[in-house]
């Protein structure tokens, strides 16, 4: 099929954009049903982030091999197989019945997840050659507007009622996956842009960034950046809930909040990051994001709307440090980010695993005078963390600025 080169154009947007949405959607929607999902099968605080750090591997492991399974079957195939396997997940996650095979299940959908992660950056790395930090910012958009509806329409799913039985967070999972299938048609039909000479290139690059300080503070920036935005979107609901005893509709509604905000900040804030460098935007949106988020765990429900307003620092973290990569290593992109996501995908791990266990630690210490007011207190301990996380991806950036200023090569 010849495709004229503007028409493949806008067919690639609808798959880097949809993308985004379908992966803002199958990230965000566990918000409103962990708290169901926790009752339902017992789980403890802890057992929790080991779920949530079981998540990570999976997307994690997915990291590791996609940009070589793109080398051999293509961009179009393996976008076919991420979305057809983000459906299958829905299935499987609909049928589970116990934490085993509920862990399965989620594993599987962060395998797509991940897939998904490092296709969509590596094609949109090929195809935004020119203002990168405004295309990558954008793309990012439909993530956050995805993320932005997915608590609502989940927490409004989730009380649907079926020939008398309520659909419940299962069947929500189910419905809300097999949206994956859509961005297959634009997939179909579009011409993927090629990466000539890529498997020289990466054998040589790799080693080039193991040695690299700059590529080792990129790393460490973003993983702290990425802990406090999945951070939010998997705990927020859970902190309200517990700490300030909302309801999960009103939660949900915070963390919707949260996202629009999340979203608007990538819609608009993408030629800034351009015009004042990446560095420099990262570092002040980290210290906003870090500065807000803690604000309502001291003050109370007052200034509970912080945690939303937060995601205007916290929205442009990803695509902005994405741009900084495209532009620092214009010879190895996909490397690049291979190397990068894969790293972040470990240090997600851990990260998961340490909130989950700062509440349950803190919890255990019992520094409140009932279990539920010990619990507050854990679930408090555990968002300080997520909101410092944020604070350190700043540290973080101001070096990258530092040793990128002495370099000659400020971006």
């Amino acid at each position: 099929m010849n495709l004229k080169p503007k028409t493949n154009y806008f067919l690639l947007l609808f798959v880097i954009f949809g993308g985004f949405l379908i992966f803002g959607v199958s990230e965000n929607i566990k918000g409103p049903a962990i708290p169901d999902m926790q009752n339902e099968l017992s789980l403890s605080d802890g057992t929790l982030g080991v779920l949530l750090a079981i998540n990570a591997f999976g997307f994690l492991l997915a990291c590791t091999y996609t940009s070589w399974l793109i080398s051999k079957i293509g961009a179009k195939a393996t976008s076919i197989l991420t979305f057809l396997l983000m459906a299958v997940s829905g299935v499987f996650i609909y049928f589970s019945t116990n934490f085993a095979s509920l862990v399965g299940a989620y594993f599987l959908l962060y395998i797509g997840n991940g897939m998904l992660e490092i296709g969509l950056a590596i094609i949109a790395a090929r195809l935004f050659t020119k203002n990168t930090g405004t295309m990558l910012n954008l793309s990012h958009f439909f993530y956050g507007l995805g993320s932005t509806v997915a608590p609502i329409v989940a927490a409004q799913m989730m009380g649907w009622e079926i020939s008398s039985t309520v659909l419940g967070w299962r069947g929500m999972y189910m419905i809300m996956l097999s949206l994956s299938i859509l961005p297959i048609i634009p997939v179909v039909l579009s011409r993927f842009p090629k990466d000539e000479g890529a498997e020289e290139e990466d054998r040589t690059s790799i080693k080039k960034l193991t040695r690299d300080p700059i590529a080792w503070l990129v790393v460490f920036a973003l993983t702290m950046g990425v802990t406090a935005e999945l951070g939010i979107a998997a705990w927020l609901v859970n902190y309200l809930v517990k700490v300030s005893e909302w309801s999960i509709a009103e939660a949900s509604g915070m963390l919707s909040i949260f996202f629009f905000s999340f979203m608007l900040a990538r819609l608009l804030l993408g030629p800034v990051t351009d015009k004042f460098g990446y560095a420099i935007s990262i570092i002040v949106f980290s210290i906003f994001a870090g500065v807000l988020s803690m604000i309502p765990i001291f003050t109370g429900d007052q200034y509970a709307i912080l945690f939303a307003i937060a995601g205007f620092g916290i929205g442009p973290i990803y695509p902005t440090m994405m741009a900084l990569i495209a532009k620092k290593y214009t010879k190895g992109t996909d490397t690049a980010i291979t190397f990068t996501v894969v790293l972040i995908g470990i240090g997600g791990v851990v990260t998961n695993l340490l909130i989950g266990y700062i509440i349950e630690w803190v919890t255990n210490l019992s520094f409140g005078t009932t279990f539920e007011e010990s619990n507050r207190i854990g679930m408090q301990a555990g968002y300080f963390f997520i909101a410092l996380t944020a604070i350190l991806c700043a540290i973080a950036t101001w070096e990258i600025y530092r040793r990128l200023k002495k370099e000659g090569n400020i971006l």
